[in-house]
Protein backbone atom coordinates (compact mmCIF):
# COMPACT_ATOMS: atom_id res chain seq x y z
CA UNK A 1 0.00 0.00 0.00
CA UNK A 2 1.26 3.31 -0.96
CA UNK A 3 0.90 6.03 1.49
CA UNK A 4 2.61 8.79 0.39
CA UNK A 5 4.33 10.17 -3.14
CA UNK A 6 7.15 11.09 -1.54
CA UNK A 7 8.23 7.37 -2.00
CA UNK A 8 9.41 8.05 -5.35
CA UNK A 9 11.44 10.64 -5.89
CA UNK A 10 13.17 9.49 -2.83
CA UNK A 11 13.93 5.98 -4.11
CA UNK A 12 15.02 7.82 -7.31
CA UNK A 13 17.64 9.73 -5.36
CA UNK A 14 18.13 6.75 -3.31
CA UNK A 15 18.99 5.06 -6.42
CA UNK A 16 21.57 7.59 -7.76
CA UNK A 17 23.27 8.08 -4.24
CA UNK A 18 24.09 4.58 -4.05
CA UNK A 19 25.91 4.43 -7.24
CA UNK A 20 27.79 7.19 -6.58
CA UNK A 21 28.75 5.75 -2.64
CA UNK A 22 29.42 2.32 -4.55
CA UNK A 23 31.82 4.32 -6.71
CA UNK A 24 33.85 6.29 -3.89
CA UNK A 25 33.71 3.06 -1.58
CA UNK A 26 35.97 1.32 -4.34
CA UNK A 27 38.71 3.28 -3.41
CA UNK A 28 38.37 2.52 0.49
CA UNK A 29 38.01 -1.35 -0.42
CA UNK A 30 41.54 -1.75 -1.52
CA UNK A 31 43.30 -0.65 1.79
CA UNK A 32 40.96 -2.57 4.01
CA UNK A 33 39.53 -5.90 4.40
CA UNK A 34 35.87 -7.15 3.43
CA UNK A 35 34.53 -6.25 7.28
CA UNK A 36 36.44 -3.24 7.98
CA UNK A 37 35.41 -1.62 4.36
CA UNK A 38 31.66 -3.26 5.69
CA UNK A 39 32.11 -0.85 8.88
CA UNK A 40 33.05 2.09 7.15
CA UNK A 41 30.01 2.57 5.44
CA UNK A 42 28.11 2.36 9.51
CA UNK A 43 30.43 3.99 11.46
CA UNK A 44 31.41 7.22 9.30
CA UNK A 45 27.31 7.17 8.55
CA UNK A 46 25.93 7.76 12.24
CA UNK A 47 27.30 11.48 12.63
CA UNK A 48 25.58 12.17 9.29
CA UNK A 49 22.67 10.01 9.78
CA UNK A 50 21.99 12.19 13.06
CA UNK A 51 22.93 15.52 12.03
CA UNK A 52 19.96 14.75 9.03
CA UNK A 53 17.84 13.73 11.83
CA UNK A 54 18.77 16.94 13.99
CA UNK A 55 17.94 19.20 11.17
CA UNK A 56 14.66 18.11 9.61
CA UNK A 57 13.77 18.51 13.73
CA UNK A 58 14.96 21.96 13.54
CA UNK A 59 12.78 22.25 10.06
CA UNK A 60 9.73 21.19 11.15
CA UNK A 61 9.57 21.11 15.32
CA UNK A 62 7.89 18.14 16.78
CA UNK A 63 8.76 16.14 19.86
CA UNK A 64 10.50 12.85 19.26
CA UNK A 65 8.13 10.27 18.32
CA UNK A 66 7.56 6.72 20.59
CA UNK A 67 8.31 3.37 19.17
CA UNK A 68 6.58 0.27 19.82
CA UNK A 69 8.56 -2.63 21.60
CA UNK A 70 9.09 -4.31 18.64
CA UNK A 71 11.14 -1.68 16.88
CA UNK A 72 14.54 -2.76 18.56
CA UNK A 73 13.87 -5.93 17.25
CA UNK A 74 13.10 -4.64 13.56
CA UNK A 75 16.07 -2.18 13.42
CA UNK A 76 18.48 -4.96 14.47
CA UNK A 77 16.71 -7.76 12.33
CA UNK A 78 17.04 -5.18 9.30
CA UNK A 79 21.05 -4.25 10.27
CA UNK A 80 22.27 -7.56 10.32
CA UNK A 81 20.35 -8.62 7.50
CA UNK A 82 21.69 -6.12 5.65
CA UNK A 83 25.86 -7.08 6.78
CA UNK A 84 25.36 -10.64 6.18
CA UNK A 85 23.80 -9.77 2.52
CA UNK A 86 26.81 -7.45 1.56
CA UNK A 87 28.95 -10.45 2.69
CA UNK A 88 27.41 -13.05 1.09
CA UNK A 89 27.76 -10.52 -2.28
CA UNK A 90 31.51 -10.19 -1.78
CA UNK A 91 31.87 -14.16 -0.99
CA UNK A 92 30.14 -14.75 -4.21
CA UNK A 93 32.65 -12.23 -5.95
CA UNK A 94 35.19 -14.51 -4.41
CA UNK A 95 33.96 -17.96 -6.13
CA UNK A 96 36.03 -16.11 -9.21
CA UNK A 97 32.58 -15.87 -11.21
CA UNK A 98 31.95 -12.01 -11.21
CA UNK A 99 29.31 -11.84 -13.28
CA UNK A 100 27.29 -15.21 -12.23
CA UNK A 101 27.54 -13.59 -8.20
CA UNK A 102 25.84 -10.37 -9.41
CA UNK A 103 23.66 -11.86 -11.98
CA UNK A 104 21.65 -13.70 -8.99
CA UNK A 105 22.19 -11.33 -6.36
CA UNK A 106 19.60 -9.45 -8.42
CA UNK A 107 16.91 -11.48 -7.87
CA UNK A 108 16.56 -9.61 -4.48
CA UNK A 109 13.54 -7.73 -6.18
CA UNK A 110 11.53 -11.24 -7.19
CA UNK A 111 12.34 -12.33 -4.16
CA UNK A 112 11.43 -9.14 -2.03
CA UNK A 113 8.32 -9.59 -3.89
CA UNK A 114 7.66 -12.77 -2.77
CA UNK A 115 8.55 -12.55 1.03
CA UNK A 116 6.67 -8.98 1.37
CA UNK A 117 3.67 -11.24 0.45
CA UNK A 118 4.42 -13.88 2.58
CA UNK A 119 5.50 -11.90 5.65
CA UNK A 120 3.31 -8.37 5.08
CA UNK A 121 0.52 -9.20 2.75
CA UNK A 122 1.78 -6.64 0.13
CA UNK A 123 -0.07 -7.10 -3.38
CA UNK A 124 0.99 -5.89 -6.42
CA UNK A 125 -0.92 -5.03 -9.50
CA UNK A 126 0.04 -7.57 -12.80
CA UNK A 127 1.64 -4.52 -14.47
CA UNK A 128 4.01 -4.33 -11.32
CA UNK A 129 4.76 -7.68 -11.42
CA UNK A 130 5.63 -7.69 -15.11
CA UNK A 131 7.85 -4.45 -14.36
CA UNK A 132 9.68 -6.66 -11.95
CA UNK A 133 10.63 -9.68 -13.84
CA UNK A 134 11.54 -7.16 -17.05
CA UNK A 135 13.72 -5.16 -14.80
CA UNK A 136 15.46 -8.26 -13.05
CA UNK A 137 16.26 -9.56 -16.62
CA UNK A 138 17.35 -5.96 -17.64
CA UNK A 139 19.37 -6.26 -15.06
CA UNK A 140 20.56 -9.67 -15.06
CA UNK A 141 21.94 -8.46 -18.84
CA UNK A 142 23.71 -6.09 -17.36
CA UNK A 143 25.45 -7.95 -14.75
CA UNK A 144 27.32 -10.22 -17.99
CA UNK A 145 29.02 -7.47 -18.71
CA UNK A 146 28.52 -8.21 -22.58
CA UNK A 147 29.24 -11.89 -22.67
CA UNK A 148 26.98 -14.22 -24.46
CA UNK A 149 24.84 -16.26 -21.66
CA UNK A 150 21.00 -18.24 -22.65
CA UNK A 151 18.95 -18.94 -20.71
CA UNK A 152 19.87 -21.83 -20.21
CA UNK A 153 23.43 -21.06 -18.95
CA UNK A 154 21.42 -19.03 -15.93
CA UNK A 155 19.72 -22.24 -15.06
CA UNK A 156 23.06 -24.95 -15.46
CA UNK A 157 24.82 -22.10 -13.14
CA UNK A 158 22.49 -23.01 -10.51
CA UNK A 159 24.74 -25.36 -9.35
CA UNK A 160 28.16 -22.88 -8.71
CA UNK A 161 28.93 -21.70 -5.47
CA UNK A 162 28.16 -17.99 -6.74
CA UNK A 163 24.94 -18.39 -7.98
CA UNK A 164 23.80 -20.03 -4.70
CA UNK A 165 25.81 -17.05 -2.59
CA UNK A 166 24.49 -14.70 -4.98
CA UNK A 167 20.71 -15.81 -4.71
CA UNK A 168 21.33 -15.66 -1.17
CA UNK A 169 22.42 -12.51 -1.00
CA UNK A 170 19.39 -11.27 -2.84
CA UNK A 171 17.88 -13.21 -0.08
CA UNK A 172 18.96 -10.97 3.12
CA UNK A 173 18.63 -7.53 0.46
CA UNK A 174 15.48 -8.18 0.63
CA UNK A 175 15.05 -9.08 4.48
CA UNK A 176 16.32 -5.99 5.00
CA UNK A 177 14.00 -4.06 3.29
CA UNK A 178 11.26 -6.01 4.98
CA UNK A 179 12.95 -5.35 8.49
CA UNK A 180 13.08 -1.66 7.65
CA UNK A 181 10.01 -0.94 6.40
CA UNK A 182 8.71 -3.11 9.44
CA UNK A 183 11.00 -1.12 11.84
CA UNK A 184 9.22 2.51 10.23
CA UNK A 185 5.77 0.69 11.04
CA UNK A 186 6.26 0.62 14.50
CA UNK A 187 7.07 4.73 14.67
CA UNK A 188 4.29 6.38 16.49
CA UNK A 189 4.13 9.50 14.28
CA UNK A 190 2.47 10.70 10.67
CA UNK A 191 5.67 11.29 9.63
CA UNK A 192 7.15 9.08 7.24
CA UNK A 193 10.39 11.20 6.60
CA UNK A 194 10.97 11.70 10.51
CA UNK A 195 10.29 7.69 10.94
CA UNK A 196 13.13 7.16 8.27
CA UNK A 197 15.73 9.50 9.59
CA UNK A 198 14.87 8.01 13.23
CA UNK A 199 15.05 4.32 12.28
CA UNK A 200 17.99 5.19 10.07
CA UNK A 201 19.72 6.59 13.36
CA UNK A 202 19.06 3.65 15.72
CA UNK A 203 19.90 1.00 12.53
CA UNK A 204 23.22 2.71 11.83
CA UNK A 205 24.07 2.70 15.64
CA UNK A 206 23.50 -0.86 16.11
CA UNK A 207 25.39 -1.75 12.36
CA UNK A 208 28.35 -0.42 13.72
CA UNK A 209 28.27 -1.89 17.57
CA UNK A 210 27.64 -5.58 15.30
CA UNK A 211 30.48 -5.74 12.98
CA UNK A 212 32.64 -3.21 14.89
CA UNK A 213 32.95 -5.85 17.79
CA UNK A 214 33.47 -8.35 14.58
CA UNK A 215 36.33 -6.14 13.73
CA UNK A 216 37.94 -6.12 17.34
CA UNK A 217 37.27 -9.70 18.13
CA UNK A 218 38.57 -11.30 14.58
CA UNK A 219 40.87 -8.82 12.86
CA UNK A 220 42.02 -6.02 15.24
CA UNK A 221 44.27 -4.82 13.71
CA UNK A 222 41.68 -3.28 10.84
CA UNK A 223 39.92 -0.73 12.79
CA UNK A 224 43.01 1.26 12.67
CA UNK A 225 43.08 1.25 9.36
CA UNK A 226 39.48 1.92 9.63
CA UNK A 227 40.24 5.42 11.23
CA UNK A 228 43.11 6.11 9.04
CA UNK A 229 40.98 6.27 6.14
CA UNK A 230 38.79 8.95 7.30
CA UNK A 231 39.13 11.40 4.63
CA UNK A 232 37.96 8.97 1.97
CA UNK A 233 35.57 6.88 4.85
CA UNK A 234 33.61 10.22 5.62
CA UNK A 235 32.50 10.64 2.31
CA UNK A 236 31.35 7.14 2.26
CA UNK A 237 29.48 8.12 5.48
CA UNK A 238 27.89 10.57 4.24
CA UNK A 239 26.68 9.58 0.70
CA UNK A 240 25.50 5.93 2.51
CA UNK A 241 23.50 8.53 5.53
CA UNK A 242 21.95 10.04 2.50
CA UNK A 243 21.13 7.28 0.33
CA UNK A 244 19.66 5.33 3.18
CA UNK A 245 17.66 8.14 4.45
CA UNK A 246 16.17 7.99 0.77
CA UNK A 247 15.31 4.09 0.96
CA UNK A 248 14.13 4.17 4.28
CA UNK A 249 11.61 6.99 2.95
CA UNK A 250 10.98 4.64 0.08
CA UNK A 251 10.02 1.89 2.74
CA UNK A 252 8.09 3.51 4.99
CA UNK A 253 5.99 4.85 1.98
CA UNK A 254 5.33 1.59 -0.53
CA UNK A 255 5.68 -1.72 -0.99
CA UNK A 256 8.98 -3.14 -0.94
CA UNK A 257 8.92 -4.75 -3.73
CA UNK A 258 8.11 -1.32 -5.61
CA UNK A 259 10.89 0.90 -3.83
CA UNK A 260 13.58 -2.43 -4.85
CA UNK A 261 12.67 -2.66 -8.78
CA UNK A 262 12.55 1.11 -8.96
CA UNK A 263 15.67 1.61 -7.36
CA UNK A 264 17.61 -0.52 -10.36
CA UNK A 265 17.66 3.22 -12.15
CA UNK A 266 20.98 2.76 -9.61
CA UNK A 267 22.68 0.15 -12.50
CA UNK A 268 21.22 3.13 -15.03
CA UNK A 269 23.27 5.78 -13.02
CA UNK A 270 26.23 3.71 -12.68
CA UNK A 271 26.25 3.18 -16.64
CA UNK A 272 25.89 6.43 -17.70
CA UNK A 273 28.77 7.70 -15.18
CA UNK A 274 30.78 4.82 -16.74
CA UNK A 275 30.01 5.99 -20.41
CA UNK A 276 29.44 10.15 -20.06
CA UNK A 277 32.21 10.47 -17.67
CA UNK A 278 35.28 7.91 -17.84
CA UNK A 279 34.46 7.57 -21.77
CA UNK A 280 33.65 3.62 -21.47
CA UNK A 281 31.89 1.89 -25.10
CA UNK A 282 28.63 1.16 -24.42
CA UNK A 283 27.91 -2.42 -25.92
CA UNK A 284 24.87 -3.44 -27.64
CA UNK A 285 23.47 -5.70 -24.97
CA UNK A 286 24.30 -3.43 -22.02
CA UNK A 287 21.64 -0.97 -24.32
CA UNK A 288 19.61 -3.69 -24.41
CA UNK A 289 19.52 -4.06 -20.20
CA UNK A 290 19.17 -0.55 -19.77
CA UNK A 291 15.84 -0.34 -22.12
CA UNK A 292 14.65 -3.55 -20.04
CA UNK A 293 15.43 -1.66 -16.68
CA UNK A 294 13.63 1.50 -17.62
CA UNK A 295 10.75 -0.70 -18.95
CA UNK A 296 10.55 -2.36 -15.94
CA UNK A 297 10.41 0.79 -13.84
CA UNK A 298 7.43 2.43 -16.42
CA UNK A 299 5.61 -0.74 -15.67
CA UNK A 300 6.12 -0.95 -11.86
CA UNK A 301 4.79 2.47 -12.16
CA UNK A 302 1.67 2.06 -14.34
CA UNK A 303 0.90 -1.01 -12.06
CA UNK A 304 1.23 1.33 -8.62
CA UNK A 305 -0.85 4.15 -10.27
CA UNK A 306 -3.77 1.61 -11.40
Amino acid sequence: MITSPLWLPATLAAGGLQAWRTAVQRRVSHSLSINAAGLVRYLYGIPFALALLAAYRLAFPAPLPGTTRLFLLFCLAGGLAQIIATNLLIMAFAHRNFVVGTAYSKTEAVQGAILSFLLMGERLAPLSWAGIGCGVAGVMLLSTGGRRMGPMDFVRALGQPAAQTGIASGFFFALTAIGIRRATQQVETGDPILAALLVLAVTVSLQSVMQGAWLLWREPGEMRRVFATWRVSGQVGLLSALGSACWFTGFATAPVALVRIVGQVEVAFTMAFGHFYLKERMRRSEAMGLMLVATGVVLALAGALR
